[in-house]
């Protein structure tokens, strides 16, 4: 089942929590970070270094209030970690508070505590088995039995104290009876509801953040809520499971020291480690208190909101606790605290050589030297991460050296071969970038132009005005290095850098090419001037001639007439 998971956030080249996931059970696909469930171990680190806050957890808070709506006879078992974590002024607050809310009674988890720590007595009395690993830790219990399945036969085959406090419940009111676990654990979610070999023990799980919004919502103030005592006898030392070292002094006392030595251990890679140890056979004869969380379940991922330290946490535990063994503890058979754990490991493809080389070159990473084994990706080396890439828990963009190389190559190709003359110029008129073309215009190579100022080269009065106003120019023309160039000039204002992009684009050609054409027009507009005047002087000259001729007609051809006629008289 899913526990926890992130909902879509804005991840993209982030990677804190692959980085922060000892066991790698997250993947990355379309830069957004999936829980992959069968590889988690639920130990929610992933969800507290998320910077995004993008973590999503299967509450069970409306299934227990639906519980109480409908008058069902609701236990809580409350993890013995309240009592560093939760703010009240006695204890008995709290139960108040729970019944405040309709739960029929509220009872320790301790008491649970009490019957493991009996089953670990007899563990350790029989000494049959040469190291025992405590089975407290949901967590831990994933951990070894997806990833380390060779040390299973050293967990101890014993249900946790939560699993074993709701069978006594269970039996002691009836198995129709709701028992609701309260505590800092993320993982005994997916222990009490996905795990099929402690199932129906537990119906639904509350977290102490749950809790602080519950009563918020509800108008319930622990500090005035009266003190009620528990419904469990005193669990005496079993009190002490949440912190270092705790089940340890519950289990081992003085005249059994001999048998075990005693180790506790916190925190996922410290566990990791001791597991390694007994792979290779380092360890003998130890009793091996685990724990996944730094500090013990008082520290647990859903403990975090009060951001209360570890040491004022386990002062306000070791407060509260009898440094006394529990008496009188209730009757319960060997079946009913049994749990047997064995090998649910992972089996992912693995690539080849060959194909590990592909993905490897495929990121520019042709020799080993090319490998640098940064971690940014999440992975402690880039054959780590290539592996991953072919088992599609991870993308090839997350190599942020090569993406960052790639990025400023095709800056610099982009700068370099466009015609255009740039510059980067800061609020004190420095010039903090240019390219190319820029660098001719100024005479002067990179290094030195990035120490000297753009007023020691070119008017600068666009510059500072976009500088004072932000309001950018565009595409105004400007004559440079002594009016021999022509510019269309762009300057835009750089908010984040409080400095301006300035582009000059050479138009010194096109001022030319434009100018002889508009001679050439002038040119012809003069030319066919011209050719008109001269047309018109010729139409004069014709209409004139043309006016002689017609007149001489007229005289030549009345004589004629004239003759004519004469002779007929």
């Amino acid at each position: 089942m899913q526990v926890i998971d992130f909902k879509d956030a804005r991840c993209r080249h982030c990677y804190k929590c692959v980085r922060h996931c000892a066991v790698k059970a997250i993947s990355v696909r379309d830069e957004q970070a999936r829980i992959m469930v069968d590889h988690c171990i639920n130990c929610g680190r992933c969800l507290e270094v998320c910077p995004q806050n993008a973590k999503t957890f299967a509450s069970d808070m409306e299934r227990v209030k639906g519980y109480l709506e409908q008058g069902d006879k609701t236990i809580i078992s409350i993890a013995p970690s309240y009592a560093g974590v939760l703010d009240f002024d006695r204890p008995g607050q709290i139960v108040d508070a729970l019944q405040k809310l309709g739960f029929y009674e509220v009872r320790e988890t301790a008491e649970g505590a009490a019957l493991v720590t009996n089953e670990y007595k007899k563990l350790v009395r029989e000494q049959k088995m040469p190291n025992i690993i405590t089975t407290c830790c949901p967590s831990v219990n994933d951990l070894i039995e997806k990833y380390y399945p060779d040390c299973a036969k050293l967990m101890a085959p014993v249900v946790s104290p939560m699993i074993a406090h709701g069978r006594y419940i269970k039996k002691l009111y009836g198995p129709d009876v709701k028992v609701v676990f309260l505590g800092p654990c993320i993982a005994k979610k997916q222990e009490a509801i996905g795990d099929e070999r402690v199932r129906g023990a537990i119906d639904a799980i509350l977290t102490f953040e749950e809790l602080a919004l519950w009563l918020k919502e509800s108008g319930i103030d622990l500090h005035s809520c009266e003190d009620k005592p528990m419904g469990n006898p005193d669990p005496k030392i079993n009190r002490l499971y949440p912190v270092s070292g705790g089940v340890i002094q519950s289990v081992i006392t003085e005249e059994e020291a001999d048998g075990y030595h005693k180790v506790f251990v916190d925190g996922l890679e410290n566990c990791m480690e001791m597991l390694e140890c007994l792979r290779k056979g380092e360890l003998d004869h130890c009793f091996i208190e685990a724990n996944v969380c730094e500090g013990g379940c008082a520290k647990g991922p859903a403990s975090a909101h009060w951001s209360t330290s570890y040491v004022k946490t386990k002062v306000k535990i070791e407060n509260v606790v009898s440094y006394k063994a529990a008496r009188d503890l209730p009757e319960m058979s060997a079946e009913e605290m049994y749990k047997k754990f064995g090998d649910r490991s992972i089996s992912d493809l693995q690539p080849s050589e060959e194909q590990i080389t592909r993905i490897l070159r495929s990121t520019g990473k042709y020799t080993p030297e090319d490998e640098l084994n940064c971690g940014a990706c999440g992975y402690s080396t880039c054959r780590e991460k290539a592996v991953a890439v072919f088992q599609g828990k991870a993308e090839l963009s997350m190599c942020m050296p090569y993406a960052l190389a790639q990025a400023e190559s095709m800056s610099n190709v982009v700068m370099d071969v466009t015609p255009n003359m740039i510059f980067v110029i800061g609020n004190d008129m420095k010039i903090l970038d240019c390219n190319g073309k820029g660098q001719e215009l100024l005479g002067v190579g990179h290094e030195e132009a990035v120490q000297r100022y753009i007023f020691e080269f070119i008017e600068t009065e666009d510059i500072e005005n976009v500088l004072l106003t932000r309001e950018p120019v565009l595409r105004k023309k400007v004559k440079l290095n002594k009016e021999t160039i022509v510019a269309e000039e762009t300057i835009v204002y750089i908010e984040k850098l409080d400095a301006v992009l300035v582009m000059f684009r050479d138009v010194t050609r096109e001022e030319k090419v434009k100018e002889q054409r508009y001679n050439l027009k002038v040119e012809t507009v003069e030319m066919a001037q011209k050719v008109i005047e001269k047309q018109m002087m010729v139409a004069q000259e014709i209409a004139g001639l043309l006016g002689e001729t017609t007149a001489e007609t007229k005289v030549t051809l009345t004589k004629l007439r004239d003759s004519i006629l004469n002779d007929e008289e």
